[in-house]
């Protein structure tokens, strides 16, 4: 356990910052399930709303350190790929 006070408070920090990544995370991750799902369903104009509201939210994990902007750019080509190739 952190015992001086500067520990302490990096301690409430880092727990902060780790709640705040997580919400961010699961976010991100939400708008690329819903991409999926409309991709799933074959709704291809549901499908391309969805992308457009999940690429902005990738590219703001990605300034925020969320996510790594490999893996962003992969997500992105992968689901556009998907979108593009729907009847």
């Amino acid at each position: 356990m952190a015992n001086s006070v500067s520990a302490r408070k990096r301690a409430r920090q880092a727990e902060r910052h780790r709640q705040q990544n997580a919400s961010q995370r699961s976010h991100v991750r939400t708008k690329i399930k819903r991409v999926l799902r409309a991709i799933d369903a074959g709704d291809k104009a549901a499908a391309e709303e969805a992308y457009k509201a999940a690429v902005p939210a990738i590219d703001r994990s990605v300034s925020k350190g969320i996510m790594h902007a490999n893996k962003a750019a992969r997500h992105k080509s992968r689901l556009n790929q998907h979108v593009r190739s729907m009847g």
